[in-house]
């Protein structure tokens, strides 16, 4: 790796310093920068979380029976709990629409899990 160095250069009997060129060298500040944190992932949402590990958390079912009531009484709701809520929206996108979806996702982060 080339760092920033003077090289001198003799010309007629005179010193000359000339700056070492180094296009691709990162500067000291930019290589001992720590990497930027992830964002912090929500322990539960409606894209990624089972609607069975939701249903059987209570703060999470409550926020499930809120939004979407009926869902978790629903009779084919065991069917349905290896899926996610944004899965479920396919087969019901009458009873499951994007704007309770927003919501549900919203209140689920807010959620810490156990």
């Amino acid at each position: 790796m080339l760092r920033n160095l003077l090289i001198a250069a003799t010309l007629g009997g005179a010193a000359i310093a000339v700056p070492a060129m180094a296009a691709d060298t990162p500067t000291a500040a930019a290589a001992t920068a720590p990497a930027a944190a992830p964002a912090a992932k929500a322990a539960f949402s409606v894209d990624d979380t089972d609607i069975g590990t939701l249903l059987d958390n209570p703060a999470t079912r409550a926020v499930i029976d809120k939004l979407l009531p009926g869902l978790s009484t629903n009779p084919q709701i065991d069917m349905a709990r290896a899926m996610t809520l944004k899965q479920v929206q396919g087969y019901a996108p009458d009873k499951i629409k994007d704007e309770s979806l927003v919501k549900v996702d919203a209140e689920l982060a807010k959620i810490p899990a156990k």
